[in-house]
């Protein structure tokens, strides 16, 4: 109990600070200061809350327990009428406490860039690739998110060899993180004449959207160039220097974007995803040299992990990191994840608060 209590002390005078952080004219004239402490007060607000709510039962309690004392039996019998009722609440709200105060991934409250790619298995891991594109985006479009795709190469049998999409809305990165691996199909391909099943892949990379105020990038440390685009995609392909390639120097990533309709758009989504590989990048690096378990352990986010197995003859999806079984594919295909979403969530809360007890 004192250490909880030292915690939510800890985190409700850092919320004051920020509070008369935010006051200063040198942050209210910075909108990138403004906007991380602004994010770092938001993130604070339930514990605060919550410790609020804390003080006021125990005190209620104290006054009950000295109400007990009293020789008056009316008075004894009320106060063990509210200590029947609050200390109950109090042991709910130090549950909900314990989960509160498990350290949060601060990319939860981000948007997120998913890169769907075919893999193993040719036109068939793209034809994978492409349904998966339509899962994701049904289950976003049943939270009310947005979807924006910012590059793609469509597969002549149909799906993508790459799709690159941002999607948009409230704590996306947090329900989509876990999705990162390889997405593996059993399943009777269109072009199987002998009705034989074949096994193929897809590979998913979820990125966090990084914005500007999580990551400064050196514009010396980037290489731009304009080419003209290539392929299908308009009759003012080939005609402009529309594509554009950057090159973060420092990490070696590369993207190049040429599905806008002019140079500045393609130039505008090249940054937005070399911020988002590049913060990834150093993120990565950060949590190897800590020795920190990535993604609470649930998967590494390597594009190699076979993650998840789609069999559509026995109609069934299994989630190999948490053992979650479902005999639902045409559902969970048509975008209704809720379900394997929600199971991967628990585990990785339930995996975070035996970390914590450890530590303890």
């Amino acid at each position: 109990m004192d250490a909880i209590t030292q915690r939510l002390e800890s985190i409700a005078k850092r919320y004051q600070e920020i509070n008369e952080e935010m006051l200063r004219p040198e942050i209210v004239s910075d909108p990138r200061q403004l906007a991380k402490l602004g994010k770092e007060q938001a993130s604070l607000r339930q514990s605060v809350e919550a410790y609020e709510e804390l003080k006021n039962l125990n005190s209620h309690i104290d006054q009950a327990l000295q109400m007990e004392k009293e020789s008056d039996p009316e008075l004894k019998e009320m106060a063990q009428m509210e200590l029947e009722e609050l200390q109950p609440r109090r042991q709910e709200l130090l549950k909900k406490i314990e989960v509160l105060l498990i350290p949060k991934d601060p990319d939860d409250d981000h948007d997120c860039i998913v890169e769907i790619r075919g893999a193993a298995g040719g036109d068939e891991g793209n034809i994978f690739a492409g349904d998966l594109y339509r899962m994701y985006t049904r289950y976003a479009e049943a939270q009310g998110w947005k979807v924006q795709v910012l590059e793609m190469s469509e597969s002549e049998a149909g799906g993508f060899s790459q799709i690159s999409f941002l999607i948009k809305g409230n704590e996306v990165y947090r329900h989509l993180k876990f999705e990162s691996g390889a997405h593996r199909v059993q399943r009777v391909p269109k072009t199987e004449t002998q009705g034989r099943i074949h096994t193929s892949t897809a590979t998913v990379l979820v990125l966090p959207d990084a914005e500007e105020a999580d990551i400064e990038i050196d514009p010396a440390d980037l290489t731009i160039e304009t080419h003209r685009a290539s392929g299908a995609g308009g009759q003012h392909i080939n005609k402009t220097d529309s594509a554009v390639r950057i090159v973060h120097v420092p990490t070696g990533i590369t993207v190049n974007c040429q599905d806008g309709r002019s140079q500045h758009e393609n130039r505008e989504t090249a940054m937005r995803l070399i911020r988002a590989r590049v913060y990834e990048e150093i993120s990565r690096q950060r949590e190897e040299a800590e020795g920190a378990q990535r993604r609470a352990k649930i998967g590494t986010g390597d594009r190699s992990e076979k993650i998840r197995t789609y069999n559509y003859p026995q109609n069934r999806v299994t989630d190999h990191r948490i053992g979650y079984t479902v005999n639902q594919l045409d559902r969970i295909m048509e975008g209704r994840l809720d379900d394997l979403i929600a199971a991967l969530l628990a585990e990785e809360q339930r995996q975070k608060l035996a970390g914590e007890k450890q530590d303890a």
